[in-house]
């Protein structure tokens, strides 16, 4: 009987009916296309796209060298080199993040103490070259004042939710 029974769906080509129907069925569904550039769809709250470094709000770095984002970091895209100022504080003199070796792991972010560097909600950026794709001290210092309002609410929303 069984044997009858796989005769009659392999001359019928039962599994190519069955996969027929599914397309048939969502073949006068609704679209769901997003037309990208127009329209965006919603992020996750956890999204880390592109790096930026933060400001106190009296225009001070946050950054104070203690370089443990560069020490957790898995794939060594961070560099930081730092000096002493005159009145004993470490700042950095030098803070690089190679985004072509960086895989937004988001350790230098949940590593940082003063919350210094932090990945944005930024996913529309590109370089054709690498330099393009090296971010400096002071490209992520610009970033942070492009995305500061973003980022205090952000971390406003974050704190109320724990």
């Amino acid at each position: 009987m069984n044997a009858i029974k796989n005769y009659v769906k392999r001359l019928f080509l039962w599994e190519l009916i069955q996969g027929l129907r599914v397309t048939g069925k969502y073949l006068f569904a609704r679209k769901i296309t997003v037309f990208y550039p127009e329209e965006k769809t919603p992020l996750s709250p956890r999204f880390r796209g592109q790096h930026a470094l933060r400001r106190y709000p009296n225009g001070e770095e946050r950054c104070i060298a203690c370089k443990l984002c560069e020490a957790v970091c898995p794939a060594l895209a961070i560099t930081i080199e730092c000096a002493e100022r005159d009145d004993g504080t470490r700042r950095t003199t030098r803070y690089d993040i190679d985004l072509t070796k960086c895989i937004f792991c988001g350790f230098c972010e949940e590593s940082c103490p003063v919350d210094s560097i932090v990945e944005t909600n930024n996913f529309e950026y590109c370089g054709e070259q690498h330099n393009e794709l090296l971010m400096t001290k002071e490209k992520l210092l610009a970033l942070g004042a492009v995305y500061e309002q973003q980022l205090a609410k952000d971390r406003a929303k974050d704190a109320a939710y724990r």
